[in-house]
């Protein structure tokens, strides 16, 4: 199996394994978060195995997903289910029938895994809320998965861990030379340029932020973990541009004047461009979160087609003015003319 998730549900963490790019769920982990027993999930996993019901979902779903399975061997087993010395565990029904719907796995992350199909009918089976809860959770747990901005966060982190070691390479290659390192000390040029570049992107050490944020720390976290996508941007292109003068022979003074202006000028373009893409990845749902919160926002009113048509108050008052004194100097230029024909009348 590859990659496992974790869902929570009633308090209880519930293992996702992917295999085959597709998601097994725990039900060995199930049984635990529905009734909190940890002595008897795998007694519990047979009873619902034995059940006539599930022995015919479990070929009908067999039969729609796995070209392997062996069909004549499962009409068997349909036949004696339901009777009551009918006893069918997951590795009896591998075994007999090459089934891959529900595995068994061993070791630390060990239990019966179910593709997630089988995984919601045994919820059912269990409580039909807590089936909901569990289809809730691995909703969730998909939603930020795909989510837009989750994804292309962790496609920049993947790129500034291999930028990483074309940095380390240049260290390697020209400034632990240079220095004069005992093998023993190497890892101090290492540390001295990766916290440069952790100054002039975040603004403080590794260190300093391992004192500012212990419970991160004790779970194995590091500043670049709760990096925004645009710091993971500059970033990578720093430990470029590093290595570049790292090569080049510039010094440590020079090259931590270089990158600053950089972050500053690149950060500047980055952050105008999508707010999004500038907030640190404080937990899995931080995007969502954001999004969520942006759709929450009252969306700012449409103008009326009388408003385009009418000035606003200020504009009104302009022209009220402007009317008025054109009426002053309408009257005024009547007057006047009335009283230059006076005055010819009189002469």
């Amino acid at each position: 199996m590859g990659k496992t998730n974790i869902i929570t549900v009633n308090g209880s963490q519930i293992l996702i394994s992917n295999f085959k790019e597709e998601d097994y769920i725990c039900l060995t982990d199930m049984v635990r978060a529905n009734d909190g027993d940890d002595s008897r999930p795998n007694i519990i996993v047979q009873n619902w195995m034995r059940n006539r019901n599930t022995v015919e979902f479990l070929g009908v779903w067999e039969s729609l997903n796995n070209p392997a399975f062996k069909g004549i061997e499962f009409d068997a087993l349909r036949k004696e289910a339901g009777l009551n010395s009918f006893v069918l565990t997951p590795k009896k029904w591998t075994e007999l029938t090459d089934a891959i719907g529900v595995i068994s796995k061993q070791g630390k992350q060990g239990g019966i895994y179910a593709h997630k199909d089988i995984a919601f009918e045994f919820g059912s089976w269990l409580s039909p809320i807590f089936k909901l809860y569990i289809i809730k959770e691995y909703q969730r747990l998909k939603e930020i998965e795909n989510n837009q901005y989750g994804l292309e966060w962790n496609v920049k982190r993947m790129v500034s861990k291999a930028n990483y070691h074309i940095h380390t390479q240049a260290v390697k290659d020209y400034i632990i030379p240079r220095a004069g390192y005992s093998q023993a000390k190497e890892w101090l040029a290492y540390a001295d340029e990766a916290d440069l570049l952790n100054i002039v992107v975040f603004g403080c050490t590794a260190k300093a932020w391992r004192e500012s944020n212990p419970v991160r720390s004790l779970r194995g976290e590091n500043i670049r973990d709760m990096a925004s996508i645009n710091d993971l941007t500059i970033l990578s292109n720093m430990e470029s541009l590093n290595s570049i003068l790292i090569t080049n022979g510039i010094d440590r003074k020079e090259r931590f004047k270089i990158l600053h202006q950089t972050v500053k000028s690149q950060k500047s373009v980055l952050d105008g461009l999508d707010s999004n893409r500038a907030i640190p990845k404080l937990s899995d749902t931080t995007y969502i979160d954001a999004i969520a919160i942006q759709h929450l926002e009252p969306p700012k009113p449409k103008p009326k087609v009388s408003d385009l048509n009418t000035p606003n108050l200020s504009i009104n008052k302009e022209i009220a003015k402007e009317t008025e004194k054109r009426k002053d100097l309408s009257d005024f230029n009547q007057n006047l003319v009335k009283a230059i024909k006076n005055e010819k009348g009189t002469k």
